[in-house]
């Protein structure tokens, strides 16, 4: 029996195209709702029936998530992509209701997709199909691998992925030693009568040689080249060890393998994996968290790239948790999603209006 097969994996940088816009597209984020005031189902509400409204130029709202991870931010995903320019082109959004005991004005801004280098792949599900219920089996992933993204159960037992590496190999990790003890059993069933004599010595110590080498001596997590910089920049504990752990990492266009090296003459399996779980768990957190806008420069001449520069630098203060990235090509802003929307907007004021009249 085979184990559970990455069918095919290829980064993935933006929505896949559908019938329909996609929903990113279809999508507005809202800064400024009045936190804590109401049960977030009637806040929910009351976002509907304000973005539904043609006063507000608003259109058949599809869903509302609130309450998100940012506080007083909830994401509106309207029925047409139509609607969402409508609603941008509005001066003000002020949210009123009967329920609320004044007007909040609204930060309405387009939504930002994530554009962190992630992995999209197949899972054959089906070879747990005469050990586990398949769907019961799904759903404990869901619920174990919140950062991840699942599409539908398909009859042949095939599921699609997608998520950050670090996420997606935590998900190789939980689902290998379930394969791995349903062909163990199989070989048992199949070959009870002469599996000893058959038993080669030499295929324990290959397969103690493979736990050694990929659990002992070294480690890999492979990272968004932006995500690894944000964790340099603001978390850059996550990175520390004792003298006895050696991190390098290798970058290579929007990927960065980080690996982790045992450098004491003890062999502390332990220290390493704890290394590799405390960057592994950052890294999942912000890649769910964060977003990336990118600035291409390959139009603009060497004094507006020094603009550039020098407009993202002059923001810093106002936005102490963006962070900026400097590339030969582009500039990359990564930031969460209202603050990077808000960082844009001023750089692109500056940029139109270098000498604001005052």
């Amino acid at each position: 029996m085979a184990g559970p097969a990455f069918l095919h994996g290829v980064p993935c940088l933006c929505a896949q195209a559908t019938g329909r816009a996609a929903k990113p597209a279809r999508t507005v984020v809202v800064a400024g709702v009045p936190d804590g005031l109401l049960h977030d189902e009637v806040m929910a509400d009351i976002l509907v029936i304000h973005f539904q409204m043609s006063k507000n130029n608003g259109g058949d709202v599809e869903e509302v998530t609130y309450p998100t991870t940012n506080k007083g931010v909830a994401y509106v995903t309207f029925e047409d992509q139509e609607v969402v320019e409508s609603v941008l082109k509005k001066d003000e959004h002020r949210l009123e209701d009967k329920r609320l005991s004044r007007y909040y004005p609204l930060k309405v801004t387009r939504y930002c997709e994530n554009v962190f280098s992630s992995v999209t792949c197949v899972l054959n599900m089906s070879v747990f199909k005469d050990q586990f219920v398949v769907e019961d089996l799904i759903e404990e992933l869901k619920k174990k691998s919140t950062a991840l993204s699942f599409g539908p159960l398909q009859a042949n037992g095939h599921i699609s992925v997608q998520g950050s590496f670090p996420a997606i190999t935590l998900l190789r990790d939980f689902l290998l030693p379930k394969a791995k003890s349903l062909s163990e059993k199989d070989k048992r069933e199949e070959s009870k009568s002469h599996q000893r004599a058959k038993r080669r010595p030499q295929q324990h110590t290959e397969t103690s040689n493979f736990v050694r080498d990929a659990d002992g001596e070294k480690q890999v997590v492979v990272l968004d080249t932006g995500i690894y910089h944000y964790m340099k920049y603001f978390f850059p504990r996550t990175f520390q060890a004792n003298d006895d752990v050696i991190i390098s990492d290798i970058t290579d266009g929007d990927i960065t393998t980080v690996y982790l090296e045992n450098a004491g003459s003890r062999s502390d399996v332990g220290q390493l994996l704890r290394v590799k779980e405390r960057i592994v768990n950052q890294s999942i957190k912000l890649h769910k968290a964060l977003r990336k806008e990118r600035v291409y420069c390959k139009e603009h001449s060497r004094d507006e790239k020094r603009r550039y520069t020098q407009v993202c630098d002059s923001l810093k203060p106002r936005f102490p948790y963006v962070l900026t990235i400097l590339y030969g090509h582009c500039i990359d802003v990564i930031g969460n999603p209202p603050e990077i929307f808000e960082f844009m907007k001023e750089v692109n004021n500056k940029i139109q209006n270098p000498f604001p009249t005052r």
